[in-house]
């Protein structure tokens, strides 16, 4: 075999070792290209904090009660019931007949409303005697108002206010609305329980002494928002998870209402800030993620 050969066989070796270096380091710099550098961690759903209006309200219960309870006496005593032409629970107009009384001379009297109302109330009985010192024959709810007497605490109640709008829930009626007519200006000292009176407005029948809740719209506030999953609480307060450049940062956060599943954040993010959806505790400042945009 001649020299010229026996030296290209030699270099046949270091060709192959030169190709392959080539094709390592094409591969290494492919991969540096595809962004090999950036985090590879877990996928998780994120969203941006967005803006949205939050109504500060104020919650009651209580029962319902005339708002003004009208008592029907005669004005004379000695009469004796000859006829009842209404019952309890009757709607009647001012001046209608409610019964027919007989005085002991004869003749008769004819008892009248005084209001319109339905009547609450009636002791009327054929052959009983009446007098306008004794009880009642009548009790009418003028003019057909009634109130929600709500307990409201009283680090509460300071907050409510004459003309306060309500949405209100009473057995037997269904949803209502209200207004608030009236705050008691103290509390009870053993329960610190305020009383506030709320008009019931509507033509609903309601049952006095029937039980209700009220919720107060008292205010409004509008400011940044995220889902209430998104928030995590811990020894120190309340925090949420965001993402920054594929990597986990942990924003403390001061809430404030909530309403439908949303919580307010008054302080910690600004609107746009990308939001882990369900926070979790296997997530830690700095870990890597990959940020999938959570559907709505």
């Amino acid at each position: 075999m001649g020299h010229a050969a026996i030296a290209k066989m030699r270099r046949m070796p270091m060709l192959a070792a030169a190709g392959l270096l080539a094709v390592v380091q094409a591969t290494v710099q492919a991969a540096a290209a595809d962004g090999g550098d950036a985090p590879k961690g877990a996928a998780v759903s994120v969203l941006k904090a967005t803006k949205a209006c939050f109504d500060n309200t104020v919650e009651v219960s209580g029962i319902v009660l005339a708002r003004d309870e009208t008592a029907v006496r005669p004005d004379r005593p000695g009469l004796k019931v000859a006829e009842v032409m209404v019952d309890a629970g009757d709607t009647v107009t001012a001046g209608q007949a409610l019964a027919r009384l007989t005085p002991p001379e004869g003749g008769a009297i004819t008892i009248q409303a005084p209001v319109a109302g339905t009547i609450l109330s009636s002791t009327a009985t054929i052959g009983a005697f009446a007098s306008g010192r004794g009880e009642a024959l009548f009790s009418i709810v003028a003019r057909n108002e009634f109130d929600l007497v709500g307990l409201v605490p009283s680090a509460q109640i300071g907050k409510l206010a004459v003309n306060q709008t309500a949405r209100l829930r009473i057995v037997g009626a269904g949803e209502l609305d209200g207004k608030i007519r009236r705050v008691a200006p103290t509390v009870e000292p053993n329960s610190q329980l305020g009383q506030a009176f709320i008009g019931i407005t509507g033509t609903a029948r309601l049952l006095v002494n029937s039980f209700g809740r009220a919720v107060i719209k008292i205010g409004q506030s509008c400011g940044v928002t995220v889902p209430l999953t998104a928030i995590l609480y811990d020894p120190d307060g309340t925090v949420v998870q965001v993402v920054r450049a594929q990597r986990i940062e942990t924003k403390r956060v001061e809430i404030g209402l909530m309403a439908g599943g949303q919580v307010e954040i008054k302080e910690g993010l600004t609107e746009g800030d990308v939001v882990v959806a369900r926070a979790g505790a296997l997530l830690r400042e700095g870990d890597p993620v990959r940020p999938v945009v959570a559907s709505n």
